[in-house]
């Protein structure tokens, strides 16, 4: 508290500081006053001038006038000094500004007073003019010489809060007038109540004191007097603050009421004792200025005015004797110059004999401790004990009470007899005072503890037949309906504030929209008070709020339609100005206004209006309903495609109707004692507008997509995006048209159904499907990769080296397959590979992000919207539903998932042909065991597949890999086989070959396994097993192998086409005649000259070309196969023209001895 006292000391003398430098600086040319120039400022009133009125005439001429300046800081005084900031809470200091706290946000005070009542104004014409003109001038201070002014006084008047009704003051007392009138006063009663401040010595207490003084050291009395004293002063600083009077004013007041208080030891004080105390004690010089004492003592002759002139226990003689006496009393000239100090005290003394005798009259009701006072003038007395609750917020921060807020209490209930306030009376004003601090303020725990005090009334125990008089005499006059209605005190509150809650609930959408926590606070109020249950204020009795009560039914029913219809009203006619802010259409900005409306209902008003008005939802939901849909029906009758407007409105108002719906069947379940007509709204019939529109736009965009598909696979170059991004960038494109469709199509935000899904759906498929296709039109056929097989020979050893020998023929590739081989290289197969793993991982996030918008769209109308089923019907239905959905899902996109795994395999095999058949070809496939095994080994050749397969592996997807590696294990065994059977005149194998071939095959089964960091062993094995079986057949002896080759033979009329690669076995013919021609072995090349009359293998030289298919000259196309392994058609048709040549041979084998 020293520390905010400070603050507002500090703030007066930079002021005062600032003016004085003004006025002293030479910037002044002439300062006047109304009796003319003065050259000496040792006379003028620093505290009372307009700062902005002096800048502003030094900016204008220099000449001052103090009148004027004076006028002016009247005029300001009701509001705090700001800078013109924009938030308008900063103080003008010269001292550090961080230590400046905001000023008093109270609304400031009227500036001018009305005097009521012909006997007042009697005794306003014989008032000096010079007292008349200072009485109009600022209440602020009194400027004590010894003391700096204190902060803006405090304000009791709140716009828009009905007036209690209390008599007027007919001397025109302000509030600044009242407020020290209640400080004197309480001070008095603390007084008078034996509370010391600076004890004086008083001889009676001594007296008894002194056989106990006896006991007790110096030391220790000094300490004891310290402390009280302490603790006294310290209680009356609070009390001077909290009533914003200054140091030196309280200081003088507190002196002369102990002496008044000396004076009396014993009966009650009342307030004509205590104006006549300080007016006897208080003198001139006490004061900074004329103005000033003139003020304090027109204060002091009105509270006796009001208090003793105009009371109707007062008789002619009387009357006239008051008025003399308070007209020199006014007079300035005559009562402090003229009078002697005895004259004076006569004027005093004649005074206090009429106000000793009416406070002897009886109490009008008979109430122990009443005085005349209590009836006769409890109009003043009510606002004086408002202005002493008032002194319990704090100063600084007005939502809250000041520490002290005990203490402070109980020296207020000390003026209880002074003023006439029981509790009752005390509850009923204080609810007052806390309900106009909360109009103030905006601090809703205000509202809480009104609602408190003003429970505590109807809660207490009931008046007895004395105390009920007293309250009914307490009178409140209201206008309404053109005549005057009498209310007792507590009435004039409840109805008072019944009234201010009436005009807020009205349209609480707009007086709680910035604090709807404290629409609940006034409800409880509302509820505390009771309301008005007709439109006027004719009769007193209120109706109580609780949902059992048809007229508060129906009140509340009007609060809930004239609050939703000025709130829609307000909106409605504020369009234009946001439409210049936000670029939209007006139904749609109209439509998310009116959301936001209801959603406030909804949120914040619904839960404390269901408890008494169930159908406040329901009705709020129809009325918007029907505010909204008159202005959007013209609008849907235009409606034919999907233009801007549409995509504006249409989801807003879809929105809009779907949230009123729901909140409407919300508010049905919670009444569920009120049985309304309709089970929903009726819907804006935007789905029946917008299916239509919707299949047009969706038809639009597949020819869109389909455009801009085949666009970026034509630009297509199958090179990496970037080392992280190792996809084609075509798909990315596709993959970005597709999830934007889809994102518009999702954020039209209007009713779909399952038609507009498929449509959607049937977009996705041929846009991908088109992709895939293409993608699959640029693969050849791995056949073409394959070397055609070389003619079949016998062993035999050249005889003459230098004989020439035959040359393979060659047969050239296609041009288009050879155009396509070129763009079919190993790097550019793996991007496919890695698009095509993108597609099947984007069609699954792009089918839960369409599975998941379409789960958050609402069902068309007539779906979600329909008839409450049971519960295993609805569980039914969502169900079936989920089946179609999987099915519509299943049928579209699970097309494309396994297209792109059949492309999948498709390039995943030909990479392997590739890699083996053809980037490996001179590296492994012709070098492996030529001429002879022991010089050409698996260990020469393997270290290019291994860097073929390094390769590779930088380049596809890490979930590709093992795939990937599989297809070249699976082409590289095949390609071992190649080598066994189609190997060529080069190559035959001896029985010691064989123990080296099974060593190379083991190690290329190892190396593809990898020590366990490659494929399974299992997979390999089961690929090698085919192999591994073709390699044991050449440690077979050769008669073994003819008579395999014999059985064969017999059911090679049962075969209606050659073996194909997989379907291979150990006994095919075609198998076992190859073993035989690579045989190195005698007895297997008798044979075969014998029968099948083969070439020696010496006559050929096959040496490899760069053109990679050969072709045989020789007539055994019976055993020839095609470049894939596999029988041609003209290798079927050759092989069943010489079946019978074999069958023969089968028969002379058996029959002829070789």
């Amino acid at each position: 508290m020293e520390r905010q006292l400070s603050l507002l000391e500090r703030y007066r003398r930079d002021r005062r500081q600032l003016i004085q430098f003004l006025l002293s600086s030479g910037l002044i040319k002439e300062i006047r006053t109304s009796f003319g120039p003065v050259t000496s400022l040792s006379n003028i009133d620093y505290d009372s001038l307009s700062a902005d009125y002096i800048l502003h005439c030094v900016k204008s001429g220099g000449v001052v006038n103090v009148s004027e300046a004076t006028k002016k800081y009247v005029e300001d005084s009701a509001y705090p000094i700001l800078i013109n900031s924009q938030l308008g809470d900063s103080y003008f200091l010269i001292s550090d500004p961080d230590l400046a706290g905001s000023p008093p946000r109270r609304v400031p005070p009227p500036i001018s007073v009305k005097q009521t009542g012909n006997s007042a104004s009697g005794l306003s014409s014989l008032r000096d003019p010079a007292v008349a003109e200072n009485f109009a001038t600022s209440r602020t201070d009194y400027g004590f010489s010894k003391a700096t002014l204190t902060a803006p006084t405090m304000p009791m008047v709140v716009s828009g809060i009905p007036p209690l009704g209390l008599p007027s003051l007919k001397t025109g007392l302000l509030d600044d007038d009242l407020r020290e009138s209640a400080y004197e006063l309480l001070v008095a009663s603390m007084l008078f109540s034996w509370v010391e401040v600076n004890p004086v010595e008083d001889w009676k207490k001594e007296k008894s004191s002194k056989f106990l003084s006896g006991f007790k050291s110096k030391k220790d009395k000094l300490h004891l007097q310290s402390q009280s004293s302490e603790k006294h002063s310290k209680h009356f600083d609070t009390v001077r603050v909290q009533m914003q009077i200054s140091e030196a004013m309280g200081e003088c007041t507190k002196r002369n009421l102990i002496q008044l208080a000396a004076r009396r030891s014993c009966g009650q004080v009342d307030l004509p004792q205590i104006s006549l105390g300080l007016l006897l004690g208080t003198f001139k010089s006490d004061f900074l200025n004329e103005k000033s004492y003139m003020q304090w003592k027109n204060r002091q002759v009105n509270i006796l005015e009001e208090l003793l002139y105009f009371s109707t226990n007062v008789a002619n003689s009387e009357h006239l004797n008051i008025r003399g006496c308070l007209e020199k009393i006014r007079d300035t000239k005559e009562w402090d110059l003229q009078m002697s100090a005895s004259e004076r005290v006569e004027v005093l003394s004649s005074v206090r004999k009429l106000a000793l005798r009416l406070s002897s009259l009886p109490g009008k009701i008979g109430l122990q401790s009443e005085t005349h006072y209590w009836t006769a003038c409890y109009h003043l007395n009510i606002k004086l004990y408002e202005k002493l609750l008032f002194g319990m917020f704090d100063i600084l921060d007005e939502c809250q009470f000041i520490e002290e807020f005990d203490t402070m209490q109980s020296f207020i209930n000390l003026t209880w007899p002074t003023l006439g306030i029981t509790p009752k009376m005390h509850h009923a004003i204080f609810g007052w005072v806390l309900f106009q601090q909360f109009v103030a303020t905006g601090e809703g725990m205000l509202v809480e503890h009104a609602v408190i005090q003003l429970q505590k009334i109807s809660t207490a125990e009931e008046y007895d037949e004395k105390e009920g008089q007293y309250m009914n005499s307490l009178v409140c006059s209201r206008q309404c309906n053109d005549r005057e209605v009498k209310l007792s005190l507590v009435q004039a509150i409840f109805l008072s504030l019944s009234i201010w809650c009436d005009n807020k609930l009205q349209d609480y959408h707009l007086h709680f929209n910035q604090q709807p926590s404290n629409f609940k606070r006034v409800m409880a109020l509302a509820s505390a008070v009771g309301l008005l249950s007709s439109g006027n204020c004719s009769g007193t009795k209120l109706t109580t709020l609780n949902a059992s009560n048809d007229k508060a039914t129906r009140k509340l029913k009007r609060y809930v339609k004239k609050s939703i219809e000025a709130a829609c009203m307000r909106v409605a006619n504020t369009i234009d100005l946001e439409l210049k802010v936000e670029k939209t259409h007006p139904l749609a900005l109209l439509a998310n206004e009116l959301k936001l409306i209801v959603e406030r209902e909804f949120r914040e008003y619904w839960p404390v209006l269901c408890h008494l008005f169930p159908e406040a939802l329901t009705i709020s939901s129809m009325l918007v309903h029907q505010f909204y849909g008159e202005r959007l029906k013209p609008f849907l009758k235009g409606v034919s495609s999907l233009s801007e407007d549409a995509k504006l409105v249409l989801p807003a108002a879809d929105v809009l109707d779907h949230y009123l719906n729901q909140l409407y069947t919300s508010g049905l379940k919670e009444n569920k004692s009120h049985h309304p007509i309709r089970k929903e709204l009726d819907h804006y019939q935007i789905g029946e507008v917008c299916k239509p529109i919707i299949l047009d736009w969706v038809i639009a965009q597949h020819a869109h997509i389909l455009e801009w598909t085949g666009r970026a696979f034509d630009l297509e170059d199958w090179e990496p995006l970037s080392l992280q991004q190792r996809k084609a960038a075509s798909v990315i494109e596709v993959f970005r048209i597709i999830e934007e469709t889809v994102d518009q199509f999702f954020g039209l935000n209007l009713p779909l159904d399952v038609t507009h899904l498929q449509a959607l759906l049937s977009i996705i498929f041929h846009s991908l499907d088109a992709y895939l296709q293409r993608l699959l039109s640029q693969l050849v056929e791995k056949s073409h990769l394959y070397p055609s097989a070389p003619p079949l020979t016998r062993y035999k050893d050249a005889v003459l080296p230098m004989v020439k020998k035959k040359l393979l023929e060659f047969t050239f590739l296609d041009e288009s397959v050879s155009m396509k081989l070129k763009g079919l290289t190993t790097p550019k197969l793996c991007i496919r590979l890695n698009t095509l793993q993108y597609i099947q991982k984007q069609i699954s996030i792009l089918e839960d992000g369409i599975r998941k918008s379409w789960a958050l769209i609402r069902s068309p109308i007539g779906q979600s919207w329909a008839k409450e089923e049971p519960p295993e019907a609805s569980e039914r239905d969502f169900l079936s539903c989920s089946e179609a959905m999987d099915e519509l899902f299943s049928t579209t996109l699970n097309c494309i998932r396994d297209t792109a795994k059949i492309a999948i395999n498709m390039i995943c095999d030909f990479i392997g042909a590739r890699v083996v058949f053809w980037d490996l070809r001179d590296s492994f496939l012709f070098p492996l065991y030529r001429g002879n095994v022991e010089n050409a080994r698996l260990d020469c050749v393997l270290p290019h597949v291994d860097t073929a397969l390094d390769q590779i592996c930088g380049l596809i997807d890490d979930s590709l890999r093992d795939l990937v590696v599989l297809s070249i294990c699976r082409a590289s065994l095949e390609g071992y086989i190649w080598i066994l059977l189609d190997g060529g005149p080069s190559r035959a194998f001896s029985d010691s070959d064989i123990m080296m071939m099974e060593e190379d095959f083991n190690v290329l089964k190892d190396f593809f396994v990898a020590s366990g960091e490659g494929l399974p062993r299992s997979v390999v094995d089961q690929e090698a097993k085919f192999a591994e079986e073709i390699l044991s057949l050449f440690s077979v002896q050769s008669e073994t192998l003819i008579r395999m080759l014999m059985n064969a033979s017999e059911h090679i009329s049962l075969e209606l086409d050659p073996p194909k690669h997989g379907r291979r076995n150990l006994e095919d013919a075609n198998t076992l005649v190859r073993v035989l021609c690579h045989k190195k072995d005698k007895v297997a090349s008798k044979f075969l000259k014998r029968q099948y009359q083969l070439p020696k293998s010496s006559e050929y030289d096959d040496i490899p070309s760069d053109n990679p298919t050969l072709i045989s000259p020789m007539v055994f196309d019976l055993l020839k196969r095609s470049s894939s392994l596999q029988w041609t058609n003209n290798g079927s048709a050759s092989f069943r023209s010489i079946k019978s040549r074999l069958q023969k041979a089968t028969s002379d084998i058996r029959n002829v001895a070789w």
